[in-house]
């Protein structure tokens, strides 16, 4: 087995601004070990991965703090960052970001050369390397498909394919499992399985015991940009992190499309009544939905009432985020299905719809690279618009400012998005879809990519929303569901099947 690399920190530092996103890490990482990296949002998780692969550099000090071997020899930062490959959302969030829709079998190709596109002619035999990588991902008849018409799971996994096509020492895995549902997950576990077998090594950031990959055996806790703790994983370590979490089966994996357990959303919607005889906000009538040419739903029939809170669940695929799109407008039904909207007949422009409905998803906070301050970031909820056109009207800043304080965000009101913690910029994007006062709020994965103090805020917070405006809330995590919820909906095999939420199983 080939000789591989060594990573060692010392009193290694850096700073972002005025403030240090990393004090004194000392860390030594040898072949083979294989590392969960823990911390609460904003404890420098992401910028320790950066630095490990020399995309961040430590602030200068007198003596180098950051060295890299391969066996007895020093190798320098061009020769390791060879040997290292980096996977995070915020490399899935960039594609959809710059319209970089390669076929699946060239963005694997590009790993080769590490580039972001294909800038080179595949050899004959870098195509039989890259043929190889996407047969043990599972991804073979995927080939030949644009990266954007995939699912969530199925981009995750092109990624991982794109990092291990390059035959790395190190994955640096930064929230690998966010978003995946159980199958996902598996297949996952079995391509780092295949990883520990050719000697690589990972470290992997997590913020829930089922986050953390299998075969990891190892642990380093941050805590304000500092090491609280490092040492081998211990059976308590991963109790201690369901717990947090509020995870019920910390390293079970469940079957490909199962609900979500009804005892998790009875438990969510304890203390609701939904009233028969409420208005009817929305009505789907005999609705196909199509992506891309592809039949995602078939014959919705579904209505929302007002006071009713839906959750939203299905395997990665099952049309979670379509079903969200096609319920704010960004999508469209195919001919002959209806959609009956409260108060707008058919006519109406959708911008007028989209204006009381908020919505919120991975790919919005994605979008959000845009240069405006937190203040502007939420005033453009109430034009459905990302960022601001015009200067924003004292209309637009009361209503800011009402929701900043409202989600404990008037501190960082003139920060830029890249500027705030993962949980500040979700709860930003929330204030955002709340800014137009919108009576319905769709929500994607709210919770994903959050540490349990976070998750526990924006829960209590969605909780007091849903006494004034209609919830639609799609997950993966029972334990992401606020309390109150009033209905299931199960998404599976092109189907939409509503579940009373005090008898899903």
């Amino acid at each position: 087995m080939k000789a591989r690399l060594e990573m060692q920190l010392h009193a290694v530092s850096v700073r972002r601004g005025e403030s240090w996103a990393l004090r004194g890490i000392t860390w030594r990482l040898r072949p083979g070990e294989r590392w969960a990296l823990i911390g609460d949002n904003g404890a420098g998780k992401t910028q320790l991965l950066k630095l490990l692969s020399g995309d961040v550099w430590p602030t200068p000090d007198a003596a180098p703090g950051r060295r890299y071997r391969v066996g007895r020899r020093p190798v320098d930062l061009i020769d390791a960052k060879r040997r290292v490959a980096y996977i995070g959302a915020e490399q899935q969030d960039k594609y959809a970001r710059y319209g970089w829709n390669l076929h699946v079998r060239d963005l694997v190709a590009t790993g080769l050369h590490r580039t972001d596109l294909l800038l080179l002619p595949v050899t004959p035999r870098q195509a039989q390397r890259v043929s190889a990588t996407l047969r043990a991902c599972g991804l073979s008849r995927h080939a030949c498909r644009e990266f954007l018409s995939l699912s969530y799971g199925q981009k995750r996994l092109a990624l991982l394919a794109r990092a291990l096509v390059q035959d790395p020492d190190w994955l640096l895995l930064d929230e690998l499992y966010n978003g995946l549902d159980a199958q996902y997950r598996r297949r996952i576990d079995a391509v780092l399985y295949g990883a520990v077998r050719r000697g690589q090594s990972w470290v992997a950031t997590a913020h829930r015991a089922g986050d953390v990959p299998r075969g990891t055996r190892c642990m380093l806790e941050l805590a304000q940009g500092k090491v609280a703790s490092l040492r081998r994983i211990r059976p308590s370590d991963l109790v201690q992190l369901a717990e947090q979490a509020g995870e019920t089966a910390p390293r079970r994996r469940r079957a490909s499309g199962a609900p979500v357990h009804g005892s998790a959303i009875e438990a969510a919607g304890r203390g609701r009544v939904t009233r028969s005889g409420a208005a009817v906000l929305l009505h789907l009538s005999q609705v196909d939905l199509y992506v891309e040419y592809r039949l995602v739903l078939r014959g919705l029939d579904w209505q929302l009432r007002r006071g009713e809170h839906w959750a939203v669940y299905g395997a990665n695929g099952a049309g979670k985020s379509s079903f969200l799109k096609l319920l704010y407008g960004d999508l469209s039904p195919a001919l002959g299905g209806v959609i009956e909207r409260r108060g707008f007949p058919a006519g109406t422009p959708i911008a007028e719809w989209k204006r009381q409905i908020g919505y919120v998803s991975p790919e919005l906070q994605s979008d959000y690279a845009a240069d405006v301050s937190i203040m502007d970031l939420v005033a453009s909820g109430r034009y459905s618009s990302i960022g601001l056109v015009d200067e924003p009207t004292a209309l637009d800043r009361q209503a800011a400012q009402r929701w900043l304080k409202y989600f404990g965000l008037k501190s960082v009101a003139q920060r830029r998005p890249r500027e705030l913690s993962y949980g500040q910029l979700r709860r930003a994007l929330i204030a955002r879809a709340m800014a137009a006062d919108a009576r319905i709020l769709l929500l994607d994965e709210p919770l994903t990519g959050l540490d349990p103090k976070q998750r526990g805020i924006m829960k209590r917070l969605l909780e007091r929303l849903m006494q004034r405006v209609t919830v639609i809330v799609a997950v993966h995590h029972p334990e992401d569901l606020p309390r109150g919820m009033t209905h299931g909906l199960r998404l599976h095999n092109r189907r939409a099947l509503p579940v009373d939420s005090y008898s899903a199983t």
